[in-house]
């Protein structure tokens, strides 16, 4: 294999998504025990059920009789049955039953990749196997998520557009005060600064170096051997109510090369009436604030080309962005080594 092959292959993992990680694909209310959910992520088609223990179940979305969508089938006693002609299909993949034709020979065959699942915070997340990492590690998640100090809304958004672009805007701060310059509460600070980068024992931490606490002014990244997520911080302003700033958690899932699906909680650190006050707020008064900021950047980013990457011209403000693209780069070099090293071994 050409030097020019491999690196055709790491660009092509980088934009269809890193194996070896845990990503949030659905929220938990979507998937049911009466209905089959299919979703796309990384390119392949997924299907998503409860068994009767309430466990989620995901398998390829592919009917292994003639390639119908398990996800228009239905759910019986536990496993999915395909609406094109029946066949049964368990958790594991594995064809259990076909009405149509007792004893026949597919009975028994694991016939579809089954994939490991967790929830957690309103969300269920699927583990995309890598040759470095076949088994899933432990869902590692930030502690917002995980105190009963904070409270907080996930929200869910799919965008036309592949998930670099999502990930570029979320490790460029300085984006606020210029595309959300007229929000409720990105509408102060500078216009003008410069951005420092510094490394975090799991991550990096960007920011701008001459303001704190006015405007978008800070992201911090966190990159596990399992999941890779954000926080940053929206500064409210009283109106908002009790309890300080908006903690942005972020998680994005690449759907395939042009689309991807965000997920971010929205949390406060707030308790007591003061936390129900918020709440209470946030649903009636605030969400379509925030809803019109998360609009903005769906729209700047689904306008800019595919290619962009080839004619831009990066600058100082960009610390973040090059920083992320890295971490992906170097990722995605090694997940293909190792798929590269494993075929010529089995050769």
């Amino acid at each position: 294999m050409t030097a020019i092959d491999k690196k055709t292959l790491i660009e092509e993992r980088v934009n269809t998504g890193l194996l070896g990680q845990w990503y949030p694909v659905a929220k938990s209310v979507e998937v049911k025990g009466t209905r089959p959910h299919g979703v796309k992520a990384l390119n392949q088609k997924l299907v998503l059920w409860r068994d009767a223990a309430g466990k989620i179940n995901c398998i390829e979305d592919f009917c292994p009789h003639r390639g119908a969508p398990l996800s228009y089938g239905e759910v019986h006693e536990g496993n999915i049955g395909c609406r094109y002609h029946g066949v049964i299909v368990n958790g594991e993949g594995v064809v259990v039953r076909v009405p149509a034709m007792p004893e026949c020979a597919l009975e028994g065959r694991k016939a579809l990749k089954s994939f490991a699942t967790t929830e957690s915070n309103d969300a269920v997340f699927v583990y995309f196997p890598s040759v470095e990492q076949p088994e899933p590690p432990a869902l590692v998640l930030p502690k917002e998520l995980v105190s009963d100090a904070w409270t907080g809304f996930l929200c869910t958004s799919v965008w036309e557009c592949n998930y670099r672009y999502a990930l570029d805007n979320l490790a460029d701060p300085m984006h606020g005060c210029y595309l959300h310059s007229e929000s409720f509460t990105l509408a102060y600070g500078s216009k003008q600064d410069l951005m420092k980068l510094d490394k975090t024992e799991n991550g990096f931490h960007i920011s701008r170096v001459g303001q704190v606490g006015e405007n978008f002014d800070w992201t911090e990244f966190e990159i596990h051997a399992g999941d890779m997520f954000c926080f940053l911080d929206i500064p409210y302003p009283p109106a908002a109510g009790p309890g300080g700033f908006m903690r942005i958690i972020g998680f994005t899932l690449p759907v395939d090369e042009h689309t991807c699906k965000v997920f971010f909680w929205r949390m406060r650190e707030v308790s007591g009436v003061a936390r129900d006050s918020w709440r209470f707020l946030y649903r009636a008064v605030l969400e379509p604030n925030h809803w019109a900021v998360l609009e903005q950047d769906r729209v700047i980013l689904e306008g800019m080309p595919d290619d962009a990457r080839k004619r831009e011209m990066l600058y100082q403000h960009d610390l973040g962005v090059s920083r992320i693209r890295q971490i992906l780069t170097r990722a995605a070099k090694s997940q293909v080594e190792a798929e590269l090293a494993q075929a010529q071994a089995a050769e």
